[in-house]
């Protein structure tokens, strides 16, 4: 890096294992000397750290929830430059999006791998802004359960078009906190009529077509 940069990177696990974390100096910074570097999790630093030519690195165990947060290397000499690391658990929506008709209900699901969430929260999407859905105002519309303490449900009630965009269910933690995403796609009631009444409709075309074809064909055979 150079003088006053900060990289940051976030790292999902799904389930407990062995990590490395490095800071490596590119090769054209290879020229600089006497670097301090230091190493910490939070604010805590952390002493045994592994070096080889230009790059220190830290071995962590990662087993449960306390193991997760934020990691930083800090780079100092002639020139600073650092490197933030995101330790959190994965996730999982839906990748496809759910389809429901108006009128329906419909349930998203979302879980947490290897690592127990403190709090679930889920959230509608309104244009930019994240908006957090709270069931107990909105009773008859929506309901939250927390089926287990890694899996968290969102029933919503009457569906209507305003329903329709993307959801987002957030996991906290004591280290912070993940998000998964989902999307939901309201149908109209006439969705799945549309291709019967275009066949209803070329139908009804034919048979007028034919039956003034015969009125004409008649009028004809009379005349002559």
């Amino acid at each position: 890096g150079v003088s006053g940069t900060s990289v940051e990177k976030n790292i999902t696990l799904d389930r407990a294992t062995r990590i490395e974390l490095s800071c490596r100096l590119d090769n054209k910074y290879s020229h600089l000397k006497s670097l301090q570097v230091t190493w910490k999790r939070g604010n805590e630093t952390i002493r045994h750290i592994n070096k080889t030519e230009n790059s220190w690195s830290i071995q962590l165990r990662i087993l449960d929830n306390s193991n997760l947060g934020g990691y930083s290397c800090t780079l100092k000499g002639e020139e600073e430059t650092s490197a933030m690391f995101h330790l959190q658990p994965k996730i999982e929506g839906k990748e496809k999006p759910i389809v429901s008709y108006e009128g329906d209900t419909a349930v998203m699901i979302c879980k947490s791998f290897g690592y127990t969430p403190i709090a679930w929260t889920w959230y509608m999407t309104n244009g930019s802004e994240q908006i957090a859905i709270n069931d107990s105002l909105l009773a008859d519309k929506y309901v939250i359960n927390r089926l287990s303490a890694n899996v968290t449900h969102l029933k919503i009630l009457k569906l209507t078009k305003e329903d329709d965009g993307v959801y987002w269910c957030e996991a906290a933690f004591e280290l912070g906190k993940s998000k998964g995403k989902l999307k939901l796609r309201v149908l109209s009631l006439m969705v799945p009529l549309k291709p019967f009444l275009a066949i209803v409709a070329e139908v009804v075309i034919l048979v007028t077509i034919v039956f003034l074809y015969e009125m004409y064909s008649k009028k004809k055979e009379k005349l002559a």
